[in-house]
């Protein structure tokens, strides 16, 4: 009964327009009276420093400001222009510039929401100039943006890491394949729609010269480096996922100077944007760890494990519950606040169950991006709306759709064919 209240109290805060921090907190604080009265919160010292004392969420704002450095010097343009010679020839042209592109910045931004702004902003003005389908157009970066959270480094594993305690080093080993795959079924997808429908997207017959490949190389180069030496660091045991961050750090600086990007202007406004943004995200954390803490107390995951075992769930039909419920949750509530709130309680299940934690890992992170393009409220819908006067929310939500039946379609694959995720993991870190 206080659970049904709880998470009844936690839904209502969220429909009502709170922000999901203090939704969780409040519905947090709830559970626990419920349960213990005022005195069970004499423990939320303890739990708040169990939040802030983690070296693994130090990783976050490193992270985080490496992204804000190359997106604030504007360099997501170059890396976009520098795809786009090796793409154009494809059918579909320049929209696989929108999936690639995002693929490898991906890579750098660590997060869906700063891959898909940096990608929109540059390809929505130039492919509606050269008359693609602005619905494809949308629908495509939307779901490049997505790949944001999956190809590593993702700052969504390592919240899913801190509520379960598993490697961060293998999540991302984990995430890699799939991404990837993911990325290739997007393309696919794109090149069959246009060669079933030309006039979707103009066809582009000149070779890149020389000289043009030449200086998409030099503009591609410095972020495949970066993104080696940081991802090398931490495969090649060279480095923990949090002093990589810290490596990512100096080498987006240098990628800026070379560039000649770099100044005090520019280093100020990546600051102040990466303290506001990892602020939002271990207010989450900490918020969420006063309603895991809760859950505990109330022993819910541990009767969610009885009650699948006296109803006989079959381990294909639990993971079908937990992909609707986060289709729906994904409508009006972000990623991490969804893994926060359903992670710690169902995490019990998965052990009675045989689930991996690591493949269970990477199947939560593409169920985050799931609901962040489910329409009509998913968060990327509007981060590529907005980056254009010329497209509507209404466009963006129809480009996307096949893209979200292409990952509803992936989760079934990676439920049947699980090494997909777990193959790279035991062959480079055991």
């Amino acid at each position: 009964m206080e659970a049904i209240l709880a998470f009844g109290l936690l839904i209502g805060l969220i429909l009502g327009g709170m922000w999901v921090q203090f939704a969780v907190a409040g519905a947090g604080l709830f559970y626990i009276w419920l349960l213990k009265g005022f005195w069970g919160w004499k423990a939320l010292g303890i739990v708040s420093w169990g939040a802030a004392n983690s070296f693994t969420l130090a990783a976050i704002p490193l992270f985080v400001l490496m992204a804000e450095i190359l997106l604030c010097s504007g360099l997501s343009t170059r890396l976009y222009n520098g795809v786009a010679p090796f793409m154009r020839r494809l059918p579909g042209g320049l929209l696989h510039t929108n999936i690639a592109g995002s693929g490898i910045f991906a890579a750098i931004s660590g997060g869906s929401a700063p891959t898909a702004a940096a990608m929109s902003t540059v390809a929505l003005p130039e492919l509606s100039a050269r008359g693609y389908d602005k619905r494809l157009v949308a629908g495509s970066l939307a779901a490049g943006g997505t790949l944001g959270i999956l190809i590593p480094p993702s700052i969504t594993m390592i919240i899913y890491s801190t509520f379960t305690d598993t490697s961060i080093a293998r999540l991302f080993a984990a995430g890699l394949v799939p991404g990837i795959v993911l990325a290739v079924l997007y393309m696919s997808f794109i090149i069959a729609r246009v060669l079933i429908n030309p006039k979707l997207a103009p066809k582009v017959t000149e070779k890149a010269s020389t000289a043009e490949i030449f200086r998409s190389l030099l503009d591609i180069f410095p972020f495949l480096l970066l993104i080696f030496i940081v991802l090398g660091s931490i495969y090649g045991g060279l480095a923990t996922p949090t002093e990589a961050g810290a490596v990512g750090v100096i080498g987006a600086t240098l990628i800026a100077a070379i560039y000649g990007k770099l100044s005090r202007a520019l280093l100020a406004t990546a600051i102040k944007r990466t303290v506001t943004m990892s602020g939002n995200i271990l207010f989450i954390v900490f918020c969420s760890m006063i309603f895991a803490y809760a859950t505990a107390l109330s022993g819910i995951g541990e009767n969610l494990v009885a009650v699948l075992e006296d109803a006989n769930v079959s381990r294909f039909a639990f993971l079908l519950i937990i992909m609707v419920l986060f289709a729906v949750l994904g409508c009006f509530m972000e990623g991490l606040g969804m893994i926060a709130i359903i992670v710690p309680v169902i995490y019990p299940a998965l052990q009675a169950l045989g689930i991996d934690p690591i493949w269970f890992g990477v199947f939560v992170v593409i169920l985050v991006e799931l609901g962040q393009i489910t329409p009509p409220l998913g968060v990327i819908l509007f981060v590529v709306a907005s980056s254009s006067k010329n497209v509507k929310v209404e466009d963006v939500i129809l480009g996307t759709i096949p893209f979200f039946s292409i990952i509803l379609a992936f989760l079934i694959v990676l439920i049947a064919f699980p090494q997909i995720v777990l193959y790279l993991p035991s062959l480079t870190l055991g």
